[in-house]
């Protein structure tokens, strides 16, 4: 048989594998987070019919003689550049800015995809819809340890106690009281206990005649103690100011209280802010933090993957952590359906981290990444393939026909 036959038949099966991955390509163009393939080609073999010689005296050295013996496979490569972000405004979308990968668990084995379709299923696990494999997120008490994402809005924020209450604003320096009596200016705040009881503390503060300086004490609730910083107790309490309005001092005192069936309070009040100039008060709580019992009402991704969830008592606290994992060839990844990789042995070992950290690419919240293939480069190899299958099935045909020449010889 003729060589050329078998050089026909290997360039033919080759392009239709390459025709094979184009129609996958295409038939993928709106498939969310796929990456699109490419085939190269090599050539097989060459039988040698002579070899190179070197020069020999005043003979010159003869080049090799050679024939091709057809062509194969040299890869079929993942384009993991990124697809266009598209905006969807479901807040369980998520789309990857740059370098990584979600993490996907299936029983014991871990999965990695661009896909950010996900959705939280009836126990709260953040999963993918249409398998159930539950989206992994970083252990925020053992570094590099994956669990499963879960968001449950039965979830409750336990009453925090008040600890810290800072004023800020102003007290009149030219401030004068009714009848002959120095004037008074009342301040009122809200702490919360262990509990998550709400209870109003009363202050009164006094101006101290012919002096920049204001004595101050706590109303109500009664059976409070007032200490200084290193908790001693505080018999002259006073804000005293400079020639400027400027407080001295640090401004800073203990409130301890005891409510009743909750733990004792220990609240540092703080006037560091306040000010003593020749202008109205305005004396007011500038922070206060504590809050009661609270359940969560909604939850919203930052672009670190953090699942920051909003409670009924005004709170925000941090529910989860979406983990990324990266890999140092990211084309040696292994195509296991769903639009999902696995690792290989030539796809390096997984690194683990946050968005927007390390190398990390960021996350865009209710957003989907849409598949990479380009149309017009697709359509463009289509017609390339389709003119290499129609040579190469030349290439036999003609080959036949030099066959049929040669058994028609006998005749």
């Amino acid at each position: 048989m003729l060589r050329s036959m078998y050089s026909g038949v290997s360039g033919l099966r080759n392009h239709q594998t390459r025709l094979d991955v184009i129609g996958n390509n295409i038939a993928n163009v709106n498939t969310i987070g796929f990456k699109s393939g490419r085939v190269t080609f090599k050539d097989l073999f060459s039988q040698t019919l002579q070899a190179a010689t070197s020069a020999y005296g005043d003979r010159g050295g003869s080049n090799p003689v050679q024939v091709g013996l057809g062509m194969t496979l040299a890869s079929i490569d993942t384009n993991h550049s990124d697809g266009s972000i598209q905006y969807t405004g479901n807040g369980t979308d998520l789309a990857i800015e740059g370098s990584g990968f979600f993490i996907i668990r299936d029983g014991s084995t871990l999965m990695y995809t661009r896909a950010g379709n996900f959705d939280v299923d009836e126990e709260g696990y953040l999963v993918v819809p249409g398998s159930g494999l539950r989206v992994q997120g970083l252990d925020p008490n053992v570094d590099g340890r994956l669990v499963d994402i879960r968001i449950s809005t039965g979830e409750t924020y336990d009453p925090v106690a008040t600890t810290k209450v800072e004023f800020a604003n102003n007290l009149d320096y030219n401030a004068r009281g009714e009848g002959g009596n120095p004037p008074v200016v009342p301040a009122t705040f809200e702490v919360y206990d262990s509990l998550g009881n709400l209870h109003t503390v009363e202050i009164e503060f006094t101006k101290v005649p012919s002096a920049n300086a204001w004595q101050w004490q706590i109303i109500s609730p009664t059976g409070t103690e007032i200490n200084d910083s290193d908790g001693n107790p505080v018999a002259n309490l006073t804000l005293s100011f400079d020639e400027a309005g400027k407080l001295i001092g640090s401004g800073e005192f203990i409130l301890q209280w005891q409510p009743a069936d909750a733990e004792e309070l220990n609240i540092e009040i703080n006037f560091s802010a306040v000010t003593g100039a020749a202008r109205q008060s305005t004396l007011a709580v500038a922070y206060r933090n504590g809050a009661p019992q609270g359940s969560l009402q909604s939850y919203s991704i930052d672009g670190s993957g953090t699942i920051i969830g909003e409670f009924s008592n005004g709170l925000i606290q941090d529910l989860g952590q979406v983990a990324l994992a990266r890999f140092a060839n990211p084309g040696g990844l292994m195509k296991v359906g769903n639009t999902a990789f696995m690792e290989s042995n030539n796809s390096g070992i997984r690194q683990i981290g946050r968005a927007g950290t390390a190398g990390f690419g960021s996350i865009a919240s209710s957003s989907l990444e849409m598949s990479n293939v380009d149309l017009s480069l697709e359509f463009t190899e289509m017609i390339v393939t389709q003119r290499g299958l129609q040579a190469n099935s030349r290439i036999i045909t003609t080959s036949d026909e030099v066959l049929q020449e040669v058994v028609n010889l006998k005749r």
